[in-house]
């Protein structure tokens, strides 16, 4: 009886200990990363004891929710998630450790139709540039992978004249919700956004000679609370073990 007592009175001194050394991180990721991030947050919190709060915001732009313009206003965060470049600017201002920085996923841009539409053939570069011209409207995001289109992709293609009248910048809300509507035909966005919204059905990645990949990458701040539990996490979400959750949201993995 007496070693019955002395073995619960351990594991309740050990549940107590690890209830005690449990922290509350402050994590801050912006949309490309989001879905993958939703899967393995939780798993992370459930092995390591720490608890995740989590705040939403693009990587760059003038919107009060942007990762930048938080931190700019004194928002407490322990790791940053968000477009490579956009995190390199972060650390050149000091407000991220460049040693913290960690590589976690390449995202693609990636077509969707409205569910139960015909699905255009996009798998060569001739092939994408006729269904633009075909298409009635089309619509992108007004994140890089958007920025990369407008600017970019159309003039590459040849055909940045004709796109003008019937292609649109969509802001802040998910491209594909506008497709699910039927307010555009074709929706351009990075595939781990496209993927979670209902409504759509992919069609394809955009052919790889005329992609623009966005690296996601994350950070501690200088000055987290709880730096150690940070690195801990920067850890998980890039280690080989997260890999199959991160491709099942439309990221690609980084090579090592």
């Amino acid at each position: 009886m007496k070693k019955l007592f002395t073995v619960t009175a351990l594991l309740a001194g050990l549940a107590f200990n690890l209830a005690a050394q449990a922290e509350e991180l402050s994590v801050m990721t912006s949309g490309g990363f989001t879905a993958a991030y939703k899967i393995l947050g939780p798993k992370f919190a459930a092995t390591s004891g720490n608890t995740l709060t989590t705040s939403l915001g693009p990587s760059m732009g003038k919107a009060p929710e942007a990762i930048p313009n938080r931190l700019a206003r004194g928002e407490h965060a322990d790791v940053v998630i968000m477009v490579g470049y956009a995190l390199d600017d972060l650390i050149k201002q000091g407000k991220v450790d460049p040693a913290s920085r960690v590589e976690l996923a390449d995202s693609r841009i990636g077509l969707v139709v409205r569910e139960g539409a015909p699905k255009p053939d996009i798998s060569s570069v001739d092939a994408l540039k006729k269904t633009l011209l075909d298409a009635q409207s089309v619509a992108y995001s007004d994140s890089a992978s958007g920025v990369y289109i407008e600017q970019q992709l159309f003039k590459k293609l040849g055909i940045e004249d004709q796109l003008k009248p019937k292609a649109k910048m969509i802001a802040k809300i998910p491209v594909g919700s506008v497709v699910a509507t039927g307010d555009y035909q074709l929706g351009f966005q990075q595939v781990s956004e496209l993927l979670p919204v209902p409504g759509v059905s992919f069609v394809a990645k955009i052919p790889e000679s005329v992609q623009s990949v966005t690296r996601f990458a994350a950070g501690i701040p200088v000055g987290a609370q709880h730096p150690e539990e940070a690195k801990a996490l920067l850890a998980y979400l890039a280690a080989p073990a997260a890999q199959a959750d991160v491709q099942a949201t439309g990221l690609d993995s980084v090579k090592r």
